[in-house]
């Protein structure tokens, strides 16, 4: 089983509607795609200068399944995060196994 971790510093000024947007659009999303088995969000408890930083966990059967999710569905989805909220949501992602 793979992690697809997706971590995000959002402004504060937008933190509310973004996590809200997250749980009620952007998550459920990527999950209709049919790739991933599920998906939760967690706040990263570290104090930050500017903005809060989050992780969005989206778990799939394997390498194959993300492959196929990055190249078919990944551009798009980022790009309504990056057209919604520009440099307010800066995002990196990881790759997690589950051992």
């Amino acid at each position: 089983m793979i992690i697809y971790n997706v971590t995000t510093n959002i402004d504060n000024d937008v933190r509310e509607e973004w996590l809200q947007w997250m749980k009620s659009k952007h998550m459920p999303d990527v999950m209709a795609t049919g790739y991933f088995s599920e998906c939760k969000i967690c706040k990263v408890l570290v104090e930050e200068e500017q903005g809060t930083t989050y992780s969005a966990q989206y778990t799939c059967a394997g390498m194959k399944d993300l492959e196929d999710y990055r190249s078919k569905h990944g551009p798009r989805l980022q790009k309504e995060v990056t057209d919604k909220y520009g440099n307010k949501a800066v995002s990196f992602r990881t790759l997690l196994e589950i051992i």
